[in-house]
């Protein structure tokens, strides 16, 4: 189980509890921060939630051969991740809750789910955005990922 700090986290977004419930119990992911994020709005006809995750995955420490200023063989011990975000978005995509993301690339994978919300006794109704964004936070362990 991860280490998941809501503290920048006013609870708000159902489907970011979702997120919440799913990534934590991965055994590859370290650390899992949700924050709010400075989009969210309220207007009279759609309330927008906008939220943000950081992921940190858990790394290994390997030893590598190599060869200092071109020829004396030494060791260095390299830290390799055990998940990247790609395979974060597999897992997320194989739960039946959360599915394929609605967008992705090298840094960052983005859900956006909308529902229409008509509280009881109106007439008229909303429109519920909710944007959740998923960060790869770097190793905060070793900044250069190489240690001697």
């Amino acid at each position: 189980m991860s280490d998941v700090d809501t503290t920048e986290w006013s609870g708000e977004g159902a489907f970011t509890q979702t997120l919440i419930e799913v990534i934590a119990p991965i055994a590859d992911v370290a650390f899992l921060r949700v924050e709010d994020a400075l989009a969210t709005r309220v207007d009279a006809g759609y309330q927008l939630i906008s939220n943000e995750l950081y992921v940190a995955f858990r790394t290994e420490s390997v030893q590598m051969r190599t060869r200092r200023f071109g020829f004396w063989p030494t060791t260095v011990s390299v830290r390799q991740k055990q998940m990247s975000l790609d395979d974060l978005a597999r897992a997320l995509t194989d739960a039946d809750e959360v599915g394929e993301p609605d967008y992705g690339d090298d840094g960052m994978m983005q859900y956006l789910r909308t529902e229409r919300v008509v509280p009881p006794y109106q007439t008229r109704g909303y429109k519920l955005v909710e944007m959740v964004r998923i960060y790869e936070v770097a190793d905060l362990a070793s900044p250069a990922g190489v240690t001697r």
